[in-house]
C-alpha cells in the first residue's frame, strides 16, 4: 500500500558526495522510490563506480569539486537545465583529518572547512536560489555528532559541523516564508569505508557499542528512512531541526556505576 504522504516519486534529487558511504546510501534510497537522482563526486571515476551500484530508473552523475566555487554553479547550472529543477538537496560531502589541535597545519583547516562548511554552504545558496523562485524545496545537510560536541583531535572538522547547524537554522530562519526548508541529519557512528579501519580496532568498536543504546554501530542506510522523511511531504511543518540519527548515543551518557 503506497502513502502518499512520503512519497518522493518524480522528484529530482541533488546529493552532494553521493558516491560512498552515507551519501550513496541516501542516493540508493531515493533512486529506489522513483526520484531522479544525481550524484557528485571530485572524480569521473568515482562517479561511474557510484552510478554501476546505485540501482533506480533515473540515476545521473556529476564531477563536481564542492571546494570549488564556480565547479558548483556550473554544476547545479546543469542539473537545472537538464532536469528543469532541483527538489532536494542534500549536503553530504565532507572530509576530515584526525590531528591534535597543535598539529592541524593551515592546510589542513583550509581544505576541511572549505569543503565541509563553506562547500556546503555556495551548494545551498545556489540551489537556494532556484528553491525560492519556485517556492517550494527541502534541503538536508549531513551533520555529526561532533554538532552536538566535539570528539578529540578532529577540531576543525567540530568546528565545520557546528557550523553546519548554524548554517541550517539561519537558512531555514530566511526561506521559510519562501517555502523552502532547511533541516539536518546528523549520524552517529556509521561503519563505511573511511571508517572500517578505526572501528575495526577492539577498543573502539567495544567503546562504540557500549555508548551506544541499541548496542550497535550504524550503517549508511540506516540514514535513509530520515532523509527520505526530510524529503517527502510528511516533514512539511518541520524546518531549522537538526536530527540525530545514532542508536541513542546522544541521549544520555553511559558511565560505569555499579548495578
Amino acid at each position: 500500500m503506497s502513502d502518499s504522504l512520503f512519497e518522493v516519486r518524480d522528484q529530482v534529487v541533488l546529493v552532494s558526495g553521493g558516491t560512498r558511504g552515507i551519501g550513496r546510501a541516501i542516493s540508493q534510497g531515493f533512486a529506489e522510490r522513483g526520484a531522479t537522482v544525481i550524484v557528485t563526486g571530485t572524480r569521473q571515476a568515482t562517479v561511474d563506480e557510484a552510478l554501476a551500484a546505485i540501482q533506480g530508473k533515473s540515476v545521473h552523475g556529476l564531477v563536481c569539486d564542492v571546494a570549488d566555487t564556480a565547479a558548483i554553479r556550473d554544476g547545479v547550472r546543469e542539473v537545472i537545465e537538464q532536469h528543469g529543477r532541483i527538489d532536494t538537496l542534500v549536503n553530504c560531502a565532507g572530509v576530515n583529518r584526525r590531528k591534535p589541535a597543535l598539529d592541524v597545519s593551515e592546510d589542513d583547516y583550509d581544505v576541511i572547512l572549505d569543503i565541509n562548511l563553506k562547500g556546503a554552504y555556495v551548494m545551498s545558496q545556489e540551489v537556494g536560489r532556484q528553491m525560492i523562485e519556485r517556492g517550494s524545496g527541502s534541503q538536508i545537510n549531513i551533520a555529526s555528532l561532533n554538532t552536538d560536541k566535539p570528539l578529540l583531535n578532529v577540531s576543525p572538522y567540530a568546528l565545520s559541523k557546528a557550523g553546519m547547524e548554524g548554517m541550517t537554522r539561519a537558512l531555514a530562519a530566511e526561506w521559510g516564508p519562501h517555502g523552502v526548508r532547511v533541516n539536518a541529519l546528523a549520524p552517529g557512528f556509521i561503519l563505511t569505508d573511511l571508517t572500517e579501519k578505526l572501528w575495526s580496532d577492539p577498543t573502539m568498536h567495544e567503546w562504540g557499542v557500549a555508548n551506544t543504546p541499541q548496542r550497535r554501530l550504524g550503517k549508511p542506510e540506516d540514514m535513509v528512512g530520515t532523509a527520505l522523511f526530510l524529503a517527502s511531504p510528511a516533514s512539511a511543518f518541520l524546518t531549522g531541526q537538526i536530527i540525530y540519527v545514532d542508536g541513542g548515543f546522544t541521549a544520555a551518557f553511559n558511565w560505569p556505576i555499579p548495578s
